[in-house]
C-alpha cells in the first residue's frame, strides 16, 4: 500500500471513529497505569454507578440525598467539576497543561477506586464528551472482564456484577430559567441578611442566576452537552427520565418508582437465573383479580352447596365478630365447625373474604382431649380436637381516637 492510499483511508474515517480510537488509547493507558501502581486485584470499582444529570433548576442538589438514601449509597456524590479543582488537576494547570479527557478519566477512575465509594457512587457532571461516553462503556466492559478473571479466586467477592444507571432530572427551558432567577433572588436576600446580622454563611452568587440570557444559555449548554451525552447511553444502561417540574413530593415519588429493585439488572447473571424460576409478585397481582373471579364462579357452578354453606358460616358466625372489630381492622376467630374439615371449603372461605375486601389466613391447631381413663391399665383415651384459627385483616376505622 502506498502513502497516497493510506492517506485516503485516514481521510475516510468519520469523527466518531477517531473519537472511539482516542477513547481506547486514553482508557487503556489509564488502566495500564493504575494496574501497574495498584495491582490488578485492587482495581475494585463501585458495583453501582448512577450518572446523574439535571437541567439547571431541576432540583438535582435537592434530590441527590434522597437518591443516595433510596440506593443506600453512603458517600457524597462525585462532582466532576470539583475533581477538576483537585490538587492533581491544579498541578496539571500549573505546568501549563490542559485538563482534557485523559486527565478527567485518570482523576475520575482514581476517585472511584477509593474505599468510600465501593458500595456505590453518584457521578455528577460525567460524561460530557463523546470520548468520555466511550470510556464509560469501556469501564463497564473492563469491570465485567475483571469479574470473570477473578471468578473462583480469593478476590471474587470484591468484583461484583456492575450496575450502571443513567438518571436525568428534566425541566423545560422556561421553567429552568425561572427557577434559576428565583434562586438568584433568594441568594441575594439570604446574603443581605447574613451581612446585616453577621450570622450565617454567604452563598455563591452565580451570574447565571441574575441574567435571563445567561440562564437561557446555561440551559442550552446542558441540553447540547450533558443531556445528549447521557441519552447516548440509553440503549446500553438502565435509563431513568424524571420529570422534575412537579412538586418535591411528586418528584421523589417518581424517583422511588424509577429506582425500584430490578433483579435482572442488579443480581449476578447466575444468581438471577436461579431466582427467575419464581414469578414476580407484580405478575401474580396483575392476574389475581381475574383468577379470583374465575374461582368464585366455578364454586357457584360446580360446588354450589359447599359454596353457600361457607357463605352462611361467614354471615352467621363470623361477620358479627368482625363488625365488633371494625376500629382496629383485625380479629382472630376460633372455629371447630366440621364444615372446615374439607380442604375445598377452606379455599372457598379465603376466596370469599378476599372478594369482599378482607385478608383471611387460617391456621389449624390440633389438641389431644382426654375422653376416658382405664383404671386397670392406666391408659388415657383421647380424641383429637381441631381448632381453626382464622385471622381476618381489613382496613380499620379512621375515626379519631382522642
Amino acid at each position: 500500500m502506498n502513502s497516497t492510499e493510506s492517506d485516503r483511508r485516514v481521510e475516510k474515517r468519520s469523527p466518531n471513529d477517531l473519537e472511539v480510537k482516542d477513547a481506547q488509547l486514553i482508557f487503556n493507558s489509564v488502566m495500564k497505569q493504575l494496574e501497574s501502581e495498584l495491582g490488578r486485584e485492587n482495581l475494585c470499582f463501585p458495583r453501582e454507578l448512577i450518572l446523574l444529570g439535571g437541567a439547571p433548576g431541576a432540583g438535582k442538589g435537592t434530590n441527590t440525598n434522597y437518591i443516595r438514601k433510596v440506593r443506600d449509597i453512603p458517600a457524597q456524590p462525585i462532582v466532576v467539576s470539583e475533581l477538576l479543582d483537585s490538587p492533581e488537576a491544579k498541578a496539571i494547570k500549573a505546568r501549563g497543561g490542559m485538563v482534557g479527557d485523559r486527565e478527567v478519566i485518570s482523576i475520575l477512575l482514581r476517585e472511584l477506586l477509593k474505599p468510600v465509594h465501593q458500595s456505590g457512587a453518584i457521578l455528577d457532571g460525567f460524561p460530557r464528551t463523546k470520548v468520555q461516553v466511550e470510556c464509560l462503556k469501556m469501564l463497564h466492559s473492563e469491570m465485567l472482564t475483571l469479574r470473570r478473571y477473578f471468578l473462583g479466586t480469593e478476590h471474587e467477592s470484591k468484583f461484583k456484577n456492575p450496575c450502571f444507571h443513567i438518571m436525568v432530572l428534566f425541566v423545560e427551558e422556561h421553567e429552568s430559567i425561572e427557577r434559576q432567577l428565583k434562586r438568584g433572588r433568594e441568594v441575594i436576600a439570604h446574603n443581605s441578611e447574613v451581612k446585616r446580622t453577621g450570622s450565617g454563611t454567604l452563598l455563591e452568587e452565580r451570574p447565571t442566576d441574575f441574567d435571563r440570557e445567561l440562564a437561557r444559555n446555561r440551559y442550552r449548554v446542558f441540553k447540547e452537552k450533558t443531556y445528549d451525552a447521557l441519552v447516548s447511553l440509553k440503549q446500553i444502561f438502565h435509563y431513568h427520565f424524571i420529570n422534575a417540574q412537579a412538586s418535591i413530593e411528586v418528584v421523589k415519588a417518581n424517583i422511588l418508582k424509577e429506582l425500584e429493585y430490578q433483579s435482572s439488572l442488579e443480581l449476578d447473571p447466575q444468581t438471577y437465573h436461579s431466582v427467575s424460576r419464581l414469578p414476580v409478585a407484580s405478575d401474580i397481582l396483575a392476574h389475581a383479580r381475574r383468577d379470583l373471579v374465575s374461582r368464585l364462579d366455578e364454586y357457584e357452578m360446580k360446588h354450589a352447596q359447599a359454596f353457600h354453606d361457607v357463605i352462611h358460616l361467614i354471615q352467621d358466625k363470623m361477620m358479627p365478630i368482625i363488625v365488633r372489630h371494625a376500629i382496629p381492622g383485625y380479629c382472630s376467630i376460633n372455629s371447630e365447625d366440621p364444615l372446615l374439615d374439607e380442604p375445598l371449603n377452606l379455599k372457598i372461605l379465603i376466596d370469599v373474604f378476599s372478594e369482599r375486601g378482607f385478608n383471611a389466613s387460617i391456621d389449624l391447631q390440633r389438641y389431644e382431649v382426654p375422653v376416658n381413663f382405664d383404671l386397670q391399665t392406666g391408659e388415657v383415651h383421647c380424641r383429637e380436637k381441631k381448632v381453626y384459627r382464622i385471622a381476618i385483616r381489613f382496613k380499620g376505622s379512621e375515626i379519631r381516637r382522642g
